[in-house]
């Protein structure tokens, strides 16, 4: 009986992890565009980035959803104002959260009490991305953002392996020499695990002073323009210091919808017809307005 187990057990694990790559093909089939959103560095905004870029994309008429990958340091609801949201459950599995811009997001906060800690080994991780992808009704989709923890590790080696067809990454930087010499180890990264490089983003380009109007190159100038021209990737544009990006992260109201005229809000803006134009993608039928807000909360 013993001698005999064994093989079972072996088949039966094998069935699921057949099972569960189908699950995964089939999930992310519905979605047209997987883009991933890394640094090689913590601290050049990174999940703001991602959250504020799927909010224009949302405005430009796209149905789209975010994946918190960050497992250990989840930001992205507290960006989007959703602290407190939960993921719905219902016959064929669990439901995002339904954020501003009927956005679909999911993130290990919505799973976690205040002040819990994630303590996980790669294998855990690994498996609580898949499941992720896989086991959550993401429905149809045009783009799915996933925001990635800094650096090149175990998250980041999950999300590259197990999303079929990634449409390609958005490389998040500041202007810094130090951000520099570290984002050419996810644009190699990138390469090794043959994705396509969207571009690079710079984020906080400069500060232009509100009372007197002049500007302060803080973390220097150009680094993410010299970078993609050094890698031969596109420059995706240059995002703006604004005061306002802090404030609005920190009370969970969407920065580009609260601030849409501003030169910050902009640039996202143009970013949406960067990503639209390496895509080769055609416009959506119409823009959304930010009057549709947030849906309301999963329980």
């Amino acid at each position: 009986m013993g001698e005999m187990s064994e093989p079972k057990n072996s088949d039966d694990r094998e069935k699921r992890m057949h099972e569960g790559r189908e699950r995964l093909k089939q999930t992310m089939g519905r979605i047209k565009h997987k883009i991933a959103v890394i640094s090689g560095k913590g601290g050049v905004g990174k999940s703001t980035v991602t959250a504020n870029l799927g909010l224009a994309l949302a405005w430009h008429g796209y149905e789209v959803g975010i994946l918190d990958a960050d497992l250990h340091g989840p930001c992205i609801p507290k960006l989007l104002g959703m602290r407190g949201y939960g993921l719905q459950m219902g016959p064929p599995g669990a439901f995002p959260a339904i954020g501003p811009l009927r956005m679909k997001v999911v993130s290990m906060d919505f799973l976690l009490t205040d002040e819990a800690p994630l303590i996980w080994r790669g294998p855990l991780k690994m498996k609580a991305i898949e499941q992720f992808l896989s086991d959550i009704v993401w429905g149809s989709l045009d783009f799915l953002l996933v925001d990635l923890p800094p650096g090149t590790g175990d998250e980041a080696l999950s999300v590259m392996q197990l999303i079929p067809e990634m449409g390609g990454v958005i490389i998040v930087t500041i202007p810094s020499e130090v951000s520099q010499i570290v984002v050419k180890k996810a644009v190699k990264f990138a390469r090794l695990m043959k994705v396509p490089i969207i571009g690079v983003a710079e984020n906080m380009s400069g500060f232009v002073c509100p009372k007197c109007g002049e500007e302060t190159d803080i973390f220097k100038a150009g680094g993410g323009r010299k970078i993609a021209e050094d890698m031969a990737i596109p420059f995706l544009g240059s995002i703006p210091l604004d005061p306002r990006v802090c404030e609005d992260s920190d009370k969970g109201t969407p920065f580009i919808v609260a601030h849409a005229e501003t030169p910050a809000a902009k640039a996202f803006m143009e970013m949406v017809k960067q990503v639209e134009a390496f895509l080769n993608l055609a416009k959506p039928q119409a823009e959304r307005v930010p009057s549709e807000g947030v849906a309301g909360k999963g329980e």
